[in-house]
């Protein structure tokens, strides 16, 4: 079994950082579902602002709201304002061709990669 990318979110901007959230990262429900990521499914958020790089869990944020937000500790190593890449892989055993969109300044879907 190999762990592959399945789903990328790219080039978002982080909305808000809430430390006093227990954890995860709230992503815009259009945004899970344009790339195919569940609430609740692991992914790894990267900071493209200072090159931090964690492991959280998502969960839904209003749809179109545009909302990134790091939550808990998380918002410690990644705060508002910095762009991240959101991946979501999958274990299997055959390739697999990832969903990558690519949004714009407020987090909207501009185009698939």
């Amino acid at each position: 079994m190999r762990s592959v990318l399945r789903s990328k979110i790219h080039n978002a901007t982080v909305t808000e950082a809430d430390l006093t959230y227990i954890g995860s990262i709230t992503i815009d429900q259009d945004l899970l579902d344009a790339v195919g990521l569940w609430p609740g499914e692991k992914v790894l958020v990267v900071s493209n602002t200072n090159g931090a790089r964690l492991e959280t869990y998502t969960i839904a944020g209003p749809r179109g709201s545009g909302v990134i937000c790091m939550n808990g500790a998380a918002a410690h190593l990644i705060q508002r304002g910095h762009q991240v890449i959101i991946m979501g892989f999958e274990l299997t055993e055959k390739p697999v061709t990832p969903l990558q969109l690519l949004v714009d300044g407020q987090n909207k879907p501009a185009r698939m990669l």
